[in-house]
């Protein structure tokens, strides 16, 4: 676990390095969230990169790691090799985290880390489907965001203004890649509850990929 934990760091010290650029020298805006003159590399270009490596670091380990335990929440897996469990209580047991767990671990070492750097750099999941409140659309931005994400299964990306400080925004789908993102939702008692008539198969949008680059105007 602690291996997993050093490899996140190291990978949010490049995450943050490169949202790092596009504060400093990316964007020249105008008056509120749009944009007139691009000065070096585009928010748009910067966060597909930073999606790029969140998405695939995040599938390769729920394909590899989650997918290949013997146990996932409690139950027997056909195909699992490895004598651990992946199981949301993890901090508890001998077990290991979940994706989004491990995804939202991710995410709150970058915050930290932007904030030391002086940066307001962040990303999150969220979703109109969430088990964790704090993963719900939280402001109208988001929400419009994940209501064009759910319809046309495209990221959606735009400027926005929080407070003072101006965000180039984008969120992702976030699309059920293996068995147990589909399994965990499904039956996890949270979403029966919430979302009785809401069940996930492979490779529908489950939620977003929230992506938010600070930029500076000049």
């Amino acid at each position: 676990m602690s291996y997993l934990l050093r490899q996140i760091k190291a990978k949010t010290l490049a995450l943050i390095s490169l949202a790092a650029i596009i504060c400093v020298t990316a964007i020249a805006c105008g008056g509120g969230a749009s944009s007139d003159q691009a000065v070096g590399i585009p928010p748009e270009v910067v966060a597909d990169y930073v999606h790029t490596t969140l998405a695939a670091d995040r599938t390769a380990y729920t394909k590899h790691v989650v997918n290949r335990a013997k146990t996932l929440e409690g139950k027997e897996k056909d195909k699992g090799v490895l004598e651990i469990e992946a199981t949301e209580g993890w901090e508890n047991t001998d077990g290991i985290p979940l994706p989004a767990q491990m995804f939202r671990l991710g995410s709150e070492i970058a915050t930290d880390y932007a904030a030391d750097a002086g940066l307001s750099f962040s990303y999150n999941l969220i979703s109109t489907w969430n088990l964790n409140d704090s993963q719900a659309p939280k402001n109208e931005f988001e929400k419009k965001a994940m209501e064009a994400v759910i319809e046309t299964g495209e990221p959606y990306k735009d400027y926005q203004e929080v407070g003072d400080k101006t965000y180039f925004s984008a969120l992702y789908p976030d699309i059920a890649v293996a068995e147990a993102c589909v399994t965990c939702h499904n039956t996890h008692p949270i979403h029966l509850e919430r979302y009785p008539d809401k069940v996930f198969e492979m490779g529908d949008v489950m939620g977003g990929v929230m992506i938010n680059l600070p930029i500076e105007k000049t």
